[in-house]
């Protein structure tokens, strides 16, 4: 019996020790509604002494830190119901603030579409401003440049004299083949024939260093006739199909018949993603004789940008950081009369190698895409875009520094200060109660709140007009009438 009574005693300890791991192990989903059944037994037992109690009807300082606001209460301090939600714990990174810009991508935002030979302008279907996708026809060339003129004649007159050589070798093979011409005569067409095939390569290759294609090579050699006008198109960022000189009898749509073929939000589905170009700036016009290289039009695409930030000397450490550890940054945009707007999730890209010499800042890039969010039409067919975010555009980056898990994070219009004192206030059936809290960290956005047991997570407070409801707590509370309002003393 006593081996079975110890085995008893080792199976109450083991259950107990179970037990009591598991109940700390959920604490956040008990605890919580623990404290509120006490809470409400101890205000219950207080109000069933209220018979007895001799001071019953007068404010208590406990009745000062609750709060009824009516529906149009919260309507005017902003307290939705998105506003009204449970605390939680979540990884918090503290911040830096340096000052930034919207900036192009050297290299990739801006695009020059110049003609690649001499001519004159025949004719122009850009509008400045007016927005066209890749491909699409901008300009059209009357060609001029007699490099091209004399190359394209030489290599018409060159298969000509090849197309004779090939019939009169063909002619003297057979005479050949009877003894009426001797071989001698055979071989000196035949060489002259290669001769010509010499020369022919070396003038198809003039052409191709020219800008003109295999295709269109022999196309001239088919159709004998002369290239004279060219067509102009919108380059693409990143391909080159659209590199080959489109000469006349190409179909190709002019810029204001060409439809966009970027959505905006709320447009059409049927329309394909790409991003459009702007054509930022028209340099000629009809009539106009242009050289070969000479820029015609600069194009802009806006659909990624970069902010460039602008890192003091002492904060490159933080920045590497950073950059080593691949944290995502924010950039805050203020807006006149409006609330700020946040963009998160932002890339750090790269930092530049050098320090400026007069500002003694380190320029950093970070990411940035962009979107259209209007789009019009206008009655010739051109469309203009406003895209959302703008070069020159001024803004303040925030780059993490430092990471804290497991931490009550609320943004600022959530705590109330009095004094040394911070507050939140915890919904509590149709009321507010305001709790005291301690505050480990607080910037102008968000602060951070010391798990000590004062607030849990998945209660439910108030993340917006706090200060507005200390006020009127505080108003609550002395809202008797002076006895020496009136009196000068």
């Amino acid at each position: 019996m006593k081996p079975t009574h110890n085995a008893s005693r080792w199976l109450w300890s083991i259950g107990l020790v179970i037990a009591v791991v598991a109940a700390v192990a959920t604490r956040q989903s008990w605890l919580p509604p623990l404290e509120k059944f006490v809470r409400s037994t101890i205000s219950s037992g207080q109000g069933g002494e209220a018979e007895t109690d001799p001071h019953a009807g007068h404010n208590h300082d406990h009745a000062g830190d609750s709060l009824t606001l009516s529906p149009q209460a919260r309507g005017n301090i902003g307290l939705t119901d998105e506003f009204i939600r449970p605390v939680k714990l979540e990884t918090f990174r503290r911040t830096i603030r340096v000052p930034g810009i919207v900036s192009e991508r050297p290299g990739r935002t801006r695009v020059q579409v110049s003609t690649p030979m001499a001519g004159v302008i025949t004719h122009v279907h850009a509008v400045q401003g007016e927005s066209v996708s890749a491909g699409t026809l901008l300009f059209q060339i009357r060609i001029t440049a007699e490099a091209l003129i004399s190359t394209q004649t030489e290599l018409l007159k060159t298969v000509g004299d090849l197309e004779v050589e090939n019939r009169e070798i063909a002619r003297l093979s057979k005479a050949t083949e009877s003894g009426a011409i001797p071989q001698r005569t055979l071989l000196e067409r035949q060489y002259a024939k290669e001769k010509l095939e010499v020369l022919l390569s070396a003038e198809r290759e003039s052409l191709r260093l020219l800008g003109l294609s295999d295709r269109q090579i022999e196309d001239i050699e088919k159709s004998r006739k002369l290239l004279s006008e060219l067509q102009i198109l919108a380059p693409h960022p990143d391909e080159h199909s659209d590199e080959e000189l489109k000469l006349t009898g190409t179909p190709l749509h002019p810029a204001s018949w060409q439809q966009s073929k970027t959505g905006v939000a709320g447009s059409d589905k049927s329309e394909v993603s790409e991003p459009p170009l702007v054509l930022q700036e028209v340099r000629v016009h009809k009539g106009q004789t242009v050289a070969a290289g000479e820029t015609l039009a600069v194009m802009a695409d806006y659909s990624e940008l970069y902010i460039e930030g602008q890192a003091f000397e002492q904060d490159l450490p933080l920045l590497a950081n950073a950059a080593n550890n691949g944290w995502k940054v924010k950039a805050v945009i203020e807006t006149a009369g409006e609330k700020a707007v946040v963009l998160e999730n932002l890339d750090l890209i790269y930092s530049a190698n050098e320090i400026h010499p007069d500002s003694r800042t380190l320029h950093f890039y970070v990411r940035l895409p962009n979107e259209i969010v209007r789009k019009v039409k206008a009655g010739d067919g051109a469309t203009f875009v406003q895209w959302k975010h703008r070069l020159g555009q001024r803004l303040q980056v925030l780059i993490p520094v430092e990471e804290w898990p497991d931490r009550i994070v609320l943004p600022v219009d959530a705590v109330a200060k009095e004094g040394p004192d911070f507050f939140v206030f915890r919904q509590n059936g149709t009321r507010f109660d305001r709790v005291p809290v301690k505050v480990d960290y607080r910037d102008q956005s968000s602060v951070v709140l010391a798990n000590d047991g004062s607030l849990f997570p998945r209660e439910i407070i108030a993340f917006r007009g706090a200060h507005q409801m200390q006020m009127a707590l505080q108003m609550q509370a002395g809202g008797g009438i002076d006895p020496h309002a009136g009196h000068n003393h």
